[in-house]
């Protein structure tokens, strides 16, 4: 039988990790569930795999809990399971910047519809900032986007230190694979002083899904983590299985 695969993330203060850690992992192993799921005092990170019914139990439960009722998800279907176990772990971040003061639960910056995105990176005021590692960029990236060349997340920091300045880079835009790592970038930028921050609803997969070709402003495939390594616009319709780092 088929089974589904859901990614997901939320950026919500969690006051005891391991406790939400050892519920979740029983009801998961429980259900005969794979994957990973990362659990922080700021969130929730994870891409799971199950049989329907499990899955749909597994996440009526998880939007039981109030901190989590706005959860989406992206899933897909997959004729067998894409995950070899199922690990739960708490973790000092679910997502590694090593800034506790970027917090996306306190303040993040405005999220941008696909819809919208390519009016407001045309515009020349607006400095669009790829916030994926080199590796990521050399895939694809958009027209006009800022490479910071790094190797790791925990880099974008000394990026943004050396780089931008909030009283002459007034307009940031910033993008990533699924949502994760800039909605924490966006989060820096404003404790750093920048004002009018955005970033890319869904990252770069949505716009992909959700913008006709003919219209897009991407340039190349993007990079994903899962055995597909790069996809472009006719392949978009899965999400990335295993969460950015």
């Amino acid at each position: 039988m088929p089974v589904l695969i859901a990614a997901f993330y939320k950026f919500v203060f969690i006051a005891e990790p391991q406790a939400l850690r050892d519920q979740l992992f029983a009801h998961m192993r429980a259900s005969e569930m794979r994957g990973t799921l990362l659990i922080a005092s700021e969130g929730i990170n994870g891409t799971v795999s199950a049989l329907p019914d499990a899955m749909a139990q597994f996440l009526a439960m998880l939007r039981s809990d109030a901190r989590f009722a706005d959860l989406e998800t992206k899933q897909a279907q997959s004729e067998l399971h894409p995950f070899k176990r199922l690990k739960v772990k708490v973790k000092k971040e679910i997502i590694t910047l090593r800034v506790p003061e970027a917090d996306p639960s306190a303040q993040v910056g405005q999220y941008v519809s696909p819809e919208d995105w390519n009016a407001l990176i045309s515009d020349p005021e607006v400095i669009v900032l790829d916030t994926r590692n080199a590796y990521e960029v050399a895939e694809g990236t958009f027209a006009r986007a800022v490479d910071p060349r790094t190797r790791s997340f925990g880099e974008f920091p000394h990026f943004v230190d050396q780089n931008l300045d909030p009283k002459r880079n007034r307009k940031v835009a910033m993008f990533c694979t699924g949502g994760i790592r800039c909605e924490k970038a966006s989060a820096y930028l404003m404790h750093k002083g920048f004002e009018e921050v955005y970033h890319l609803k869904g990252g770069i997969l949505n716009y992909l899904a959700r913008v006709p070709a003919e219209d897009s402003l991407w340039h190349g495939k993007c990079f994903v983590f899962d055995e597909r390594e790069a996809v472009g616009e006719k392949e978009v319709a899965l999400p990335a299985f295993l969460s950015e780092q």
